[in-house]
């Protein structure tokens, strides 16, 4: 097969069948040579004309899930008909449900043990998850009185270090036997800073499901 002469069908292409082996065989285990080999007869140049790594590969798939989440956020942050509160716990909810955030923890490696990954998820957390979407909501919240609290920047900040570090299989090892614990501290927490909404046993089952979809890959 030559080379697609549509760079973007190319580009689609190597991130279709990426998806697939990061899912099938796991970040570590998937090479770029595996990629090759399903690509239909593309040439590694094919590859290399579009991505510097298999790290940008799953960089891209990685920014684009998060903006696909990003979407249901901005959605749900623009409701005319929620309050603070409403809109934080279905961000919540609806980030958790989705099953793009499943397939994030299909494809993503450990990020402790990839400091690049570690550092791109963190940036996102700070410049684009808290400001865009997390601190309106709490802001809006302490307006309408959905939520109590006289720092809503800083709730967002804990909010955000709590789910996206503390609760993340890929971040922080955890046992099953943890996890329940883990919830009943996040859930009392969140109560004595205002937050007093979420449900205990759908955050422990969801967690729990994450959980098994990184022990698997």
């Amino acid at each position: 097969m030559a080379r697609n002469k549509y760079p973007e069908e190319t580009v689609e292409l190597i991130l279709k069948v990426s998806i697939r082996l990061f899912i099938e065989k796991g970040y570590e285990k998937t090479s770029i040579q595996d990629i090759i080999d399903n690509l239909g007869g593309l040439s590694k140049g094919a590859i290399y004309h579009h991505f510097k790594s298999k790290e940008d590969i799953f960089l891209t798939i990685y920014n684009r899930l998060s903006a696909e989440i990003g979407k249901e956020m901005i959605a749900i942050l623009n409701s005319k008909t929620l309050t603070g509160a409403e809109k934080l716990q279905k961000m919540v909810f609806s980030s958790l449900d989705t099953p793009v955030h499943s397939q994030i923890f299909s494809v993503s490696p450990n990020f402790l043990s990839n400091p690049r990954f570690l550092s791109v998820h963190m940036k996102m957390a700070i410049e684009e998850i808290i400001p865009k979407y997390i601190e309106p909501a709490i802001i809006e919240a302490a307006a309408d009185g959905s939520i109590k609290t006289d720092y809503p920047k800083e709730l967002a900040q804990v909010f955000i270090l709590m789910t996206n570090i503390w609760l993340n299989p890929l971040l922080y090892p955890m046992k099953e036997d943890d996890i329940e614990n883990k919830i009943a501290f996040f859930i009392q927490t969140l109560k004595g800073m205002g937050i007093d909404f979420l449900e205990t046993e759908s955050i422990q089952n969801r967690l729990k499901e994450l959980k098994k979809l990184v022990a698997n890959r």
